[in-house]
């Protein structure tokens, strides 16, 4: 119990309103939808428990109506209750007025969410940022200057947490004054990748990690495309940063046009596979944006008077090295660069080494370079 004393908070709920909505939630074949019905017909939890068979098996048939009645074993719900000691674990259900007001106006909103972090945040102004798991450096850079330039206009950056462009946006979000919200494919009480362990930790420190499922459900497939619906049901629009012409990012953008979402992409080289998914989505009507502020006006949202950001965006390296303007936007070979400079291949070699120590380009497979802006 908290110090809020405040039925709408799952810390102040008796234990056995939180047993009654998780438990339900763990009924073998009962899904959202016919959650929601059980919901609709009689009530919460409480009331669907106390229901007798014959009018629970006239909405969910037989099967689940008899795992309603027969519940869940309490045993099953104390991983739960220990997770739930800790300030930072909460469970927010459809009853609650922390619930995000934006998942109501999706189809399909999950009955309950398992959030680690800030409960604010769950009702802040958002925008989405998605984008490829094997990014370029300059679409990792893009992704974090976008979401902090969005973060700092007062819009929480939400994403996925992938590596990549989603653990590049969780930092600019982060870095910016409106934080970031983590929709995770898991339980809450898995980190997945294990390599975005050090975010996850930051994420639930300033910002907010949220699943619908529940604790120790581990990395399966079909679990990723469903918490997209999440991601973008949270948002104002989705911003798509780099994506194969077959990836999740396009679930997810497909997924925002769906629930009346805005759609933003920043396009790329025609050369790069991870460029032709937002090439795509702007033949398909998506916008076209180049800096934060083509999506702040879109959505005549306020952006902030910062010119040194606005100089930043704007403007190239004024400090222009011999081998950058041969270098160009594409990935390019040495042998390329050595023709376009006319210098020798040692000396290209010699001053690449030196631009890449410079964080100016990024070495990339196959023995190409790419300048970074």
């Amino acid at each position: 119990m908290c110090a809020h004393r405040n039925d709408h908070c799952e810390k102040c709920r008796p234990d056995d309103d939180i047993a009654s909505w998780v438990g339900l939630s763990l009924i073998p074949g009962l899904g959202d939808e016919s959650y929601r019905k059980l919901l609709r017909a009689f009530g919460e939890p409480k009331e669907i428990y106390a229901a007798s068979y014959a009018s629970l098996t006239g909405v969910v048939g037989r099967a689940v109506a008899e795992g309603v009645r027969r519940g869940v074993d309490p045993d099953q719900l104390a991983p739960l209750f220990a997770w739930l000691s800790n300030e930072q674990n909460h469970i927010v259900t459809l009853a609650d007025t922390e619930y995000p007001q934006s998942l109501l106006q999706i189809p399909d909103p999950p009955p309950l969410l398992y959030v680690k972090g800030r409960l604010d945040l769950l009702n802040q102004p958002a925008m989405a940022v998605v984008g490829s798991r094997n990014a370029t450096p300059q679409g990792k850079m893009n992704a974090e200057s976008f979401s902090r330039n969005l973060s700092d206009s007062g819009l929480c950056v939400v994403s996925g947490m992938a590596l990549g462009i989603d653990a590049a946006a969780h930092r600019g979000g982060l870095d910016g004054a409106s934080s970031s919200i983590a929709v995770i494919g898991t339980g809450l009480d898995i980190v997945y990748p294990s390599r975005n362990h050090a975010l996850a930790h930051e994420l639930a420190q300033h910002g907010t990690l949220i699943s619908e499922f529940p604790l120790g459900t581990t990395a399966m497939a079909h679990n990723f495309p469903r918490r997209n619906r999440i991601i973008c049901g949270l948002s104002l629009g989705c911003l798509v940063i780099e994506a194969a012409i077959r990836s999740g990012s396009l679930i997810t953008a497909r997924l925002a046009v769906e629930q009346g979402r805005d759609v933003f992409a920043i396009p790329g080289s025609i050369h790069s596979p991870v460029s032709k998914g937002c090439h795509a989505l702007i033949k398909q009507g998506a916008k076209l944006v180049e800096c934060a502020n083509d999506i702040l006006d879109e959505l005549k949202w306020p952006s902030p008077q910062n010119p040194d950001t606005a100089n930043a965006e704007a403007s190239p390296e004024n400090d222009r090295h011999p081998l950058l303007d041969a270098l160009g936007f594409d990935p390019v070979g040495i042998d390329a660069l050595t023709a376009r400079s006319g210098l020798t291949s040692d000396t290209v070699c010699a001053m690449l080494l030196q631009l890449e120590l410079e964080g100016r380009i990024a070495c990339l497979p196959g023995g190409l370079y790419q300048l970074i802006t």
